[in-house]
């Protein structure tokens, strides 16, 4: 990334900006770049390993954005933090390949993508042409629809053969750098995120680096009986449990509560 190797046996924090009025838990905070930018510095303060920036709400039922609103929310605000922080290590969160090209450009140094290359089927394509570390989640059909299909026959084989196959075309492609997230919440019941969390450990017969995003979800303020704003203590021990499963990188709205997990994790194991 931006021509560095990252060691991910030492699990890293990916800190969450997005430029939406709707996600679920900082909808409309930082569409305004001013306030973006002031965000991301604060993480990058707290020892954020990358910056993920996206542009479309992914939560359930979001509203259709269109491409060009897409990249009006995305692509100034790369620029403007490429700019300000030369080192920054910035995910671009799409699954439009063509934003994912444009970010790219401008100096993004990642492409994450929540549909797995289900909603734009050039993006494997574009990866390849890029040679950027791509992070491939688990999703089925689309945010509109995926609560309708979480019926597996076995939840854990059924997700690990579905991201085989990806993760077997991309590598065809000459993809090297993939990175697995299970998609916790996408087209899976809040039992059944509990049970991918659990078993974890399977995911390392993919042979590649573990995302776990789970800050904030409904997964866990359901079971607590609160709600987003109130679900960061819950946050934090279920990155625990992922780290001690063999989760790589976490991906969370609260980089310091999220730094310091890794520091205990660490502790742990020394």
């Amino acid at each position: 990334m931006k021509g560095n190797l990252i060691d991910l046996s030492i699990p890293k924090v990916m800190g969450i900006i997005n430029a939406t009025p709707d996600s679920f838990y900082d909808g409309g905070k930082n569409i305004d770049i001013e306030k973006a930018v002031l965000g991301v510095e604060k993480m990058l303060e707290q020892n954020a390993d990358f910056i993920d920036i996206g542009g479309y709400s992914t939560k359930p039922n979001a509203k259709e954005v269109s491409i060009d609103e897409e990249r009006r929310r995305v692509i100034p605000l790369i620029k403007t933090l490429i700019r300000k922080f030369p080192e920054i290590v910035i995910s671009i969160d799409t699954f439009r390949s063509e934003i994912a090209y444009e970010a790219i450009e401008e100096g993004a140094s990642i492409i994450n993508d929540v549909s797995g290359g289900i909603l734009d089927e050039k993006m494997f394509e574009t990866v390849a042409k890029l040679k950027v570390p791509y992070i491939l989640m688990h999703m089925r059909g689309t945010p509109t629809s995926m609560q309708g299909l979480t019926q597996y026959e076995h939840l854990i084989k059924d997700v690990i053969f579905e991201l085989s196959r990806k993760v077997e075309r991309l590598r065809s492609l000459q993809v090297n750098d993939i990175i697995i997230d299970p998609g916790f919440g996408f087209a899976k019941t809040l039992e059944q995120n509990y049970e991918l969390l659990n078993n974890l450990s399977y995911f390392e017969e993919l042979e590649c680096p573990l995302l776990i995003g789970i800050s904030r979800k409904s997964m866990i303020y359901k079971i607590l009986g609160s709600d987003a704003a109130n679900a960061l203590n819950g946050t934090t021990a279920l990155n625990m449990a992922a780290l001690l499963r063999g989760a790589n990188i976490l991906r969370v709205h609260d980089v310091k509560e999220a730094v310091d997990t890794v520091k205990l994790f660490n502790q742990l194991k020394n």
